[in-house]
C-alpha cells in the first residue's frame, strides 16, 4: 500500500524533527568540549564543497541539454550547452585553484581528462549531427556514460578527499578534546545530510510527476496528445491523477482523429459535386443550354468563383489532413531558391496590381542551395505571399527577403498590413485560426510544410506598421 501525500509530509517531518533534537541534545553535551574550527576549514574546504556540489548540478545539465541536441538537434539547445560548459570550465579552473594541495591532484586531474573526453566525443558526434551523417549513435552514447561516470567518480573522490582533509585537520587540533570534536561532527554531518537527504526524497517523489505532468500539459495545449502513456511511480493520490490524465490524452487523440478524419471524408465527397457545379456553370457561360441575359451572366460568374474558391478551401483541408496523418509525399532536390521566389511574385501580381500593391524582392549574393520540394514550398510561398497582399492596405509594399544565416537560408515576406495582436503571434500558425479575410488554413498549411523541409517558423510584428512572416531551411 502506498503511503499518501499527507502521510508522507507527516512521517518526514517527525523523522526530521527527531534527528534535529538528537542533535542539538548531543551537541549542547559535547558543547564544552568544542574548540574553534580554524579559517582554513571554513575558507579552503567549504568552498570546496560548494564548488563540488555546483559542479555536479552543471554536469547534469550539461548532459541534459547534450542529450536534447542529439535528440532534436537545435542550435538554440547548443548554445545553452556551451554556455553551461563555459561555466563548468570556469567553476573548475576555481576549484583547482582552491584545492592547490597535492592529495587533490589525482581526482582534479580525473575530472579533467574525462570531462575533455566527454567534449571530444560529443563534438566529433555534433559534426556528424550538423551533416546529416549516420554513425554509431549507441557506440558514442555508451563512450558518453562513461566519461561522464568518470567525472562523477572524480568529483566523488575529490570530495571524499575534501572530508579526509578536514577530519587530519581536526585531528591535528588539541589533543584532549579530539574524540569530542569527532563526534560532534560526525553527528552534524549525518545530522544534516540525513536532514537534507528526507527533505528531497519526500519534495522529489512530489514535484517529480508533477513536473511531468505539467510538460505534458504544455504539449496537449499545443496540440500534441502523445502524453497517453505516462508511467510515474508515486503517491496514491497522483497515480490517480495519473490514470486521469492518461485517458484524457486518449479521448483527445481520439477526437483529434475523429475529426480530422470527418474533414478528409468530406472534402473527398464534397469536391466531385462543387467541381460538378462549377463546370456546369462555365458551360452555361459558354452559351451551352441556351443564350443567357447579362443578369443571368453576373449570377452565373458569382457561382463560378464561389464554386472555385470552395474548391480551393476542400483541397486546403485535403492537405492539411494528409499532412497531419504524414501521409503527404515529398520529393526533395538540391536547388536555388531564387527562381521559386521570383514565380511565387509573378503569379501573385495579378492579385497585388488590383490593389495597386507594389511587390519588391531582395536576396543576398552567396543564398544557400537547399533541399526542398519545389512544389510544396512554392505552394507555402504563396499562402505568404496571397496573406501579406490581402492584408496590405491600397497603395502599399510587399517586400521579399532571402539571406543566409549562419548554416541556414532565412527567408523573410513583410507587409504594411495592421499587424498582428501580441497575444495570437504565438498561435497565428494554428489550423482554423479564421479571420475576416481567410479560413485558418494557410498558414498551418506553411507550418506543416517548413517543418517537413526540417526548418522554423514565425511571425512577427515590424517596428512601423505591418508584419513579417519568416522561415528558417537548413543549409
Amino acid at each position: 500500500m502506498r503511503l499518501t501525500i499527507f502521510s508522507k509530509l507527516v512521517i518526514g517531518y517527525i523523522v526530521i524533527f527527531m534527528i534535529t533534537i538528537v542533535m542539538i541534545v548531543y551537541i549542547n553535551m559535547q558543547f564544552n568540549r568544542l574548540g574553534k574550527i580554524t579559517n582554513s576549514i571554513v575558507s579552503v574546504h567549504n568552498r570546496i564543497t560548494n564548488q563540488n556540489k555546483k559542479m555536479i548540478e552543471m554536469l547534469l545539465t550539461l548532459v541534459n541539454y547534450e542529450k536534447k541536441y542529439v535528440i532534436m538537434k537545435d542550435k538554440d539547445i547548443y548554445d545553452l550547452f556551451l554556455g553551461t560548459r563555459n561555466d563548468f570550465e570556469k567553476t573548475l579552473r576555481e576549484m583547482a585553484t582552491i584545492a592547490g594541495g597535492e592529495e587533490f591532484r589525482k581526482p582534479l586531474e580525473l575530472i579533467s581528462r574525462s570531462y575533455q573526453s566527454y567534449l571530444d566525443i560529443f563534438e566529433k558526434e555534433a559534426e556528424f549531427l550538423k551533416k546529416g551523417s549516420r554513425y554509431p549513435h549507441d557506440l558514442y552514447a555508451g563512450e558518453k556514460e562513461k566519461a561522464v561516470a568518470d567525472i562523477i567518480t572524480g568529483l566523488r573522490e575529490l570530495r571524499n578527499q575534501n572530508e579526509n582533509s578536514i577530519y587530519e585537520k581536526l585531528v591535528r587540533l588539541e589533543k584532549s578534546d579530539i574524540n569530542a570534536r569527532k563526534v560532534v561532527l560526525l553527528v552534524t554531518v549525518l545530522s544534516v545530510a540525513c536532514c537534507i537527504i528526507l527533505s528531497i526524497i519526500i519534495t522529489r517523489s512530489i514535484t517529480r510527476p508533477l513536473a511531468v505532468m505539467r510538460k505534458k500539459t504544455k504539449e496537449i495545449a499545443g496540440g500534441h496528445y502523445r502524453g497517453g502513456d505516462m508511467r510515474i511511480s508515486s503517491s496514491s493520490e497522483i497515480d490517480e491523477l495519473v490514470q486521469d490524465f492518461n485517458m484524457m490524452c486518449h479521448k483527445l487523440r481520439e477526437t483529434d482523429k475523429i475529426k480530422t478524419d470527418f474533414f478528409a471524408f468530406m472534402s473527398h465527397e464534397l469536391r466531385t459535386p462543387v467541381t460538378s457545379i462549377r463546370e456546369g456553370t462555365n458551360l452555361l457561360l459558354d452559351g451551352i443550354g441556351g443564350e443567357a441575359s447579362e443578369k443571368q451572366k453576373r449570377i452565373l460568374k458569382i457561382i463560378a468563383a464561389e464554386s472555385n474558391r470552395l474548391i480551393d478551401l476542400i483541397n486546403s483541408i485535403m492537405d492539411l489532413s494528409k499532412m497531419e496523418a504524414g501521409k503527404m509525399q515529398y520529393h526533395f532536390v538540391e536547388s536555388d531558391i531564387a527562381p521559386l521566389l521570383q514565380r511565387a511574385i509573378i503569379e501573385i501580381e495579378p492579385l497585388a496590381k488590383s490593389k495597386n500593391i507594389r511587390t519588391e524582392l531582395h536576396i543576398e549574393e552567396n543564398v544557400p542551395h537547399i533541399r526542398m520540394d519545389i512544389d510544396k514550398l512554392l505552394q507555402a510561398l504563396r499562402n505568404l505571399l496571397g496573406n501579406a497582399v490581402k492584408y496590405s492596405p491600397e497603395g502599399g509594399l510587399v517586400r521579399v527577403f532571402a539571406r543566409s544565416n549562419n548554416s541556414h537560408l532565412e527567408v523573410a515576406v513583410s507587409d504594411e498590413g495592421p499587424g498582428i495582436p501580441r497575444e495570437n503571434l504565438g498561435s497565428v500558425f494554428d489550423k482554423f485560426r479564421s479571420t475576416h479575410k481567410g479560413t485558418g488554413l494557410g498558414l498551418a498549411i506553411v507550418k506543416s510544410i517548413i517543418r517537413s523541409h526540417g526548418g522554423k517558423v514565425w511571425a512577427e510584428n515590424n517596428s512601423g506598421q505591418g508584419s513579417t512572416f519568416i522561415f528558417l531551411l537548413p543549409a
